[in-house]
């Protein structure tokens, strides 16, 4: 043993791991963690590009690259005007950063009321709960525009969000009720003793906990729901898979238009998901 034991420095050595350590700071782990995911899915859509360029070549089909410019901006006397692309993208980003917040705020409020220890409350989230989890996005969607929207005079644009914000919501609650209750009970009960008010417990003791359980699954919830909010070109809302229909419908250029679409919601998910793991690490970091 003690042979083997003054050979391991020779052994590392040899073997080009002398002197390696893990890395100290988390977060610098973490970005690269996340760098290389990003390495990932760009490599798979290169792999994914190719085996559709082979296609479009089986097919003759005849690449238009040099006129993707003006789709996203043109200079006019010196003057910037966003293309249609840029415009999508935009409308893309309203639609889900507001949804986000409301399917947050749905969310919770569903999960106290399924936590809750009144029986209007539970029955009331279990039953929106129900309904959205088991009817169709889509037949939603058309629910809110072509019957709701009408009745409270709300216009395509918030009818989506409201759409999208209450399909999504329902999943957020169940994450922050999981969260929750993934707390030990020692905890509820440390908060008891301390003679903390209801609120106060869950504001200091139990969602500080909760949050670390609940920003992960929560994570790609958010943008599961930047991938959905393609539905609501089916009313028309300019966002960017509209504005895509609309060049292909123009210009037929099908091929080079989903690629770029495809790669704008790639670079949005992936930067999303990035911002997120750093702020994962920064709250777990010991304090």
């Amino acid at each position: 043993m003690t042979q083997i034991h003054n050979k391991m420095p020779f052994l590392a050595k040899l073997l080009g791991v002398e002197g390696v350590r893990h890395p100290r700071d988390p977060v610098s782990a973490q970005v690269a963690r996340s760098l290389w995911q990003i390495a990932q899915a760009i490599i798979l859509f290169a792999v994914i590009a190719w085996l559709i360029h082979a296609g479009a070549a089986a097919m003759e089909y005849r690449w238009q690259w040099y006129r993707v410019g003006p789709f996203f901006y043109r200079i006019i006397d010196g003057e910037f005007i966003p293309g249609p692309l840029i415009k999508g993208i935009i409308v893309t980003l309203e639609l889900a950063a507001i949804s986000s917040v409301l399917s947050i705020l749905i969310g919770a409020l569903t999960a106290i009321g399924r936590l809750s220890s009144s029986i209007a409350g539970r029955a009331i989230a279990t039953t929106y709960l129900e309904i959205i989890r088991n009817t169709p996005l889509l037949v939603q969607l058309f629910m809110f525009y072509f019957v709701l929207a009408p009745i409270f005079g709300i216009d395509r644009f918030w009818a989506g969000v409201l759409c999208l914000a209450a399909f999504e919501g329902s999943f957020a609650a169940e994450i922050i009720r999981g969260g929750i209750q993934a707390v030990e009970r020692g905890q509820y009960e440390a908060g008891d003793a301390t003679g903390l008010s209801k609120f106060d417990k869950y504001r200091y003791v139990i969602v500080p906990q909760a949050l670390p359980l609940i920003l992960p699954p929560l994570t790609g919830l958010l943008i599961s729901l930047i991938k959905h909010s393609a539905i609501v070109s089916v009313i028309a809302v300019a966002e960017l898979t509209t504005e895509g229909l609309n060049l292909i419908s123009d210009t037929y250029m099908a091929f080079e238009i989903w690629f770029i679409v495809a790669g704008m919601y790639l670079v949005l998910t992936t930067s999303l998901s990035v911002l997120v793991n750093i702020l994962e690490v920064k709250m777990n970091r010991p304090r």
